[in-house]
């Protein structure tokens, strides 16, 4: 790959991602009761389906446009089920404070890595702004109540920060694949999907959705699965991957204000220093050092 400038609208594309992806936790409340398997399979069913109907609309240029070579695909799909399954079984065994703030490192990974790519440099700006994004995360995750670490929960301490290095490793890694077309993301989410599928119908029981789960489901196909990982493919491939790692960190920030607004989830003083860390971190990250 020959290292190049990275395309700001291809880094809006990424951004845009990080704030759909702050859509996912409210959209996963209105499934409560649903099988985590089933919603990963539901979810990943409606984004491929988009996407192959979006490829027969543009006739054969839509069809080639889904090829890609066997490294790309397995990579993608591995990634995109690796990570949720992953996530799944840390939340299974272990408490979700300590799972989520150790899946919240991949952000900072992100940025680790990218510092590997030939033509990426990572300015210490990048770096404080993505240590204030984690403290950030941190401070909303624990609202400032301790962390206790046991050995009985190693198991869902490990899947978490597995999780972490997947997702971080496939968003350093897809560069390769630059020439790939994003619309060939519609495979691997198909994949994902019938994996999904295959594990739901081995560890879980079918549930009906509810009207308002499958408008919730729905919902997550068209955006936070679907779209998200389409313009994130994007981002990562062409725009700035360090900036992007750096301000992943407002996925969980704005996450837990639509859980606020929507009455899911309850105000609280560290949310405003969280807000006031991240800020400061976003600033820092996008700011160009003087000449």
């Amino acid at each position: 790959m020959n290292p190049q400038a990275p395309d700001r609208r291809a880094t809006g594309c990424g951004l845009l991602a990080i704030l759909l992806w702050a859509s996912l936790a409210l959209l996963t409340t209105l499934t409560a009761g649903l099988p985590p398997f089933q919603v990963l399979a539901t979810g990943f069913g409606v984004a491929g389906l988009l996407g192959l109907a979006h490829a027969a609309t543009r006739g054969r240029a839509g069809w080639r446009a889904l090829r890609q070579p066997p490294a790309a695909l397995a990579l993608t799909t591995t990634a995109l089920f690796g990570y949720h399954a992953l996530y799944f079984i840390a939340l299974k065994r272990a408490p979700a404070l300590e799972a989520n703030l150790l899946n919240y490192l991949w952000p900072l990974l992100i940025v680790l890595f990218a510092g590997f790519l030939p033509g990426v440099r990572v300015r210490g700006g990048q770096w404080l702004g993505t240590l204030l994004g984690l403290a950030a995360a941190v401070v909303l995750v624990t609202r400032g109540s301790a962390v206790s670490i046991r050995a009985d929960y190693l198991p869902g301490y490990a899947a978490a920060l597995g999780a972490a290095v997947i997702w971080a490793a496939y968003s350093v890694l897809n560069r390769r694949h630059a020439d790939v077309p994003s619309a060939a993301i519609a495979l691997p989410c198909v994949l994902v999907a019938v994996l999904g599928a295959a594990a739901h119908a081995a560890f879980e029981t079918t549930v009906q959705p509810e009207p308002g789960q499958w408008l919730a489901l729905l919902g997550m196909g068209v955006g936070p699965v679907g779209a998200a990982f389409l313009l994130w493919d994007i981002g990562t491939k062409r725009g700035d991957i360090a900036l992007l790692g750096s301000l992943s960190y407002l996925a969980p920030l704005l996450s837990t204000l639509l859980l606020v607004i929507a009455g899911q989830a309850q105000p609280h003083a560290s949310q405003a220093i969280a807000i006031a860390l991240l800020l400061l971190g976003a600033w820092l990250s996008v700011r160009k050092p003087a000449h």
